[in-house]
Parts: structure tokens; sequence; C-alpha cells
């Protein structure tokens, strides 16, 4: 029987029609983690097709804009798998305007909350979702409202909400003058 290794290796060798360069790393406990930056969104699906064959869960997915990408215009997807306690992280990266990322949800049931926060927080279109409601915002207000406003990390983090609501406070207080 192969290695989840050398299974992931050839799966997504086989999805994304070509050789997929995957950087695999064991702890000192013996946990094995693999990443993989994805050349292109567009190969999203297929990868994950590649990793649903073998018996790869998702665990999550994390959207997020590091300060490196900022600067380029670009933001970036990691998608976490479980396969028997191994994890493979595969990324995609992004750009901040018009981005588009095919859906996993038809693949992995537990995509569709993470998929429509980042059409809802970060205005990032999700093709072929089944079902692209909003979960949090009212649709009146226009999608990304919290990027523009205050940093998702920011407004996730407990420990600023003083901070987070003098921040939204002053930026409402600026856009009535």
């Amino acid at each position: 029987m192969q290695d989840v290794k050398t299974q992931v290796q050839e799966a997504l060798d086989r999805a994304v029609s070509g050789p997929v360069s995957i950087d695999w790393k064991k702890d000192f406990k013996g946990v094995q983690t693999g990443w993989c930056k994805l050349p292109e969104s567009a190969q999203l699906l297929a990868a994950g097709a590649g990793i649903a064959e073998i018996g790869g869960r998702l665990s999550t997915v994390t959207a997020y804009l590091a300060q490196k990408y900022l600067v380029q215009g670009r933001r970036e997807i990691a998608y976490h798998f479980d396969l028997d306690g191994t994890t493979l992280t595969l990324t995609i990266e992004l750009p901040l305007e018009k981005a588009q990322v095919p859906s996993l949800t038809p693949l992995f049931r537990n995509a569709d909350w993470n998929e429509r926060e980042f059409m809802e927080l970060y205005d990032i279109e999700v093709i072929g979702h089944p079902d692209p409601r909003r979960l949090f915002i009212d649709e009146s207000i226009e999608p990304a409202v919290f990027d523009r406003l205050i940093p998702y990390s920011t407004l996730t983090n407990g420990a600023g909400s003083k901070t987070l609501w003098e921040a939204v406070m002053a930026r409402n207080s600026e856009e009535k003058r």
C-alpha cells in the first residue's frame, strides 16, 4: 500500500495535468504536513477532486491578506485537508479585485460556509456555489465591507473589541461628513 505522500502526489499530478511541488515536513512527534501552491486558482476544483478520490476530507479554509501580498495587489486562500492524520494545505493566489475561485462545495459540503464568507467579507466570486446567499451582513451593504473598513483579522480578535468599535464609529463619522 502506498504512503500518503505518494498518494497525494500522484492524485494532484493527475488532477492538474502535470507535476505539482509539495513541501512535506514531519515534526518531532511524527506528524506529517504538506504545503502546495497551485499555479492557477482554476486548478482548485480538479485538485480537490483528486484529494477526495483518495479519501481526503476538507478541514477548513482560510482567506488572508498578508502584507507581502497586499503590496502585489493579491491575497491568498489556504485549503486545509486531512488524510488520515496527515494535513495537506493547498494554497492559491487571487487578485484583490474581481477575484474568482471555483466552489469546492459540490465535493466537500463543509466548504459551504467558508465560501459564502469569502463572497460576503472579501468580495471573492465563488463560481458554482450552490447557495450564494449572505450569512451575516444585510444585502444592502456592499460586499467586502470589512476588508475596506477593518481588516478581518482585527475584527475577529476579541481582545481588541473596544479598539474595533472605536474604529467602526470613527469610520462611520468620516463617511457621514
